[in-house]
């Protein structure tokens, strides 16, 4: 089942009297449950196709339909409304809220949703465990390694039950250990949950882990791999 369909993407910056086509002409289709990097080199293109996919930049050209919905035609309160319940993201620099705890920094998007408080409970604390920080519930992001905060983030990106999680670049401020950490959860997730992780990267950690392999170089796509 497709979740994400791309079709003759582009994205054009314009800087004072230069126009730069960051994005030309990209055809991409996700699957449900796979587990792609998109990868490239910096100013490739990849973290803004990155961004156009989640709704966080506006597109020159082409559609963006994620699950049947064409996220170009949405209002801009409509696309938040919709990034709230069909996409999750995880960032480099973790962006956990400092002064709620872990558990409170999962909880905040169901409490956005509406959920009641018993289901946000739940499945915060199934959350938790599934990271392996079910004890570190009640400690707030400063009392966290990096490595742990970004398991947060990942939890936190899970608790809306999204249609895909957006992953830019998000071991590239740890250390080995903790990038192997986050990759393992993230992996078993998506075997053990068909959760469909789509990463931004430059990471070969991340990449030998990756069942898909988009490569992008000048906003195009040069290969495209599955193993």
């Amino acid at each position: 089942m497709k979740v994400l369909e791309i079709k003759n993407l582009v994205k054009i910056y314009n800087d004072s009297e230069i126009k730069v086509k960051a994005v030309d002409g990209i055809n991409l289709e996700i699957e449900k449950g796979e587990f792609t990097a998109i990868v490239g080199p910096s100013g490739s293109g990849k973290t803004t196709l990155l961004n156009l996919i989640g709704g966080l930049d506006s597109i020159t050209e082409g559609e963006i339909v994620v699950d049947g919905t064409n996220i170009g035609h949405l209002k801009a309160s409509e696309l938040i409304n919709f990034r709230l319940h069909n996409i999750g993201f995880v960032f480099q620099a973790y962006n956990l809220i400092p002064v709620m705890t872990a558990r409170e920094n999962i909880e905040f998007i169901m409490q956005l949703q509406g959920k009641g408080k018993a289901e946000r409970n739940e499945r915060t604390m199934n959350l938790l465990e599934a990271i392996g920080l079910a004890d570190r519930a009640d400690s707030r992001p400063s009392r966290m390694s990096g490595g742990q905060q970004q398991r947060v983030a990942v939890a936190r990106a899970l608790a809306s039950r999204p249609r895909f999680v957006l992953a830019d670049e998000p071991t590239a401020n740890l250390d080995s250990k903790s990038a192997s950490t986050l990759l393992d959860i993230m992996e078993k997730l998506n075997q053990d949950e068909n959760i469909t992780f789509i990463f931004s990267t430059h990471d070969q950690r991340v990449v030998e882990r990756a069942r898909r392999v988009v490569t992008v170089q000048d906003g195009k796509i040069l290969s495209d791999k599955k193993r």
